[in-house]
C-alpha cells in the first residue's frame, strides 16, 4: 500500500484499509498492517530525510518505488517500533528480493543497517 500511495499520491487513504482487508483475512494482521501504514505516512518526511542522509548518491525520487517503500517501512520499524532490528532487516530483504530488482536487497540492507540506532545494536 505504501507503493500504491507513492505512485498515486491522490489515493484516498480510507480505501487503503479496505485494500488491506481484502488481501489479509486475519483481523489482527489487518490492524497491524494498518498501523504500520499509518506510522510510515505520519513520519514519512522524517523517514525520507534519514534515508536520504545515508543514501548520499541516491535521491529518493531516483530510487525504484519498490525500494523506497521497503526503505520507508524498514526505517519506520527501526526507528519507531520495538521490533528487533535483525527481524526488520530480514523482512525488508525478503520483500526487496520479491519485488525489487537483483540489486535491491543489497541496496536496502546497506541503508537499513546504517539506520539501526546504536542502543538497539548494543542490546543484543
Amino acid at each position: 500500500m505504501l507503493y500504491q500511495v507513492d505512485l498515486n499520491p491522490d489515493t484516498d487513504t480510507s480505501s487503503i484499509k479496505v485494500m488491506i482487508s481484502e488481501r489479509i483475512s486475519d483481523q489482527q494482521l489487518v490492524e497491524f498492517s494498518w498501523s504500520l501504514f499509518c506510522g510510515v505516512m505520519e513520519h514519512r518526511a522524517e523517514l525520507d530525510e534519514k534515508i536520504q542522509a545515508i543514501a548520499e548518491k541516491w535521491r529518493l525520487n531516483r530510487m525504484a518505488a519498490t525500494d523506497r517503500a521497503v526503505l520507508r517501512l524498514g526505517a519506520y520499524e527501526l526507528l519507531k517500533t520495538e521490533t528487533p532490528h535483525r527481524v526488520v532487516i530480514d523482512e525488508a530483504l525478503q520483500v526487496a528480493k520479491k519485488y525489487g530488482d537483483a540489486e535491491s536487497p543489497k541496496f536496502v540492507n546497506g541503508i537499513l543497517d546504517q539506520l539501526v540506532p546504536e542502543e538497539r545494536r548494543e542490546s543484543l
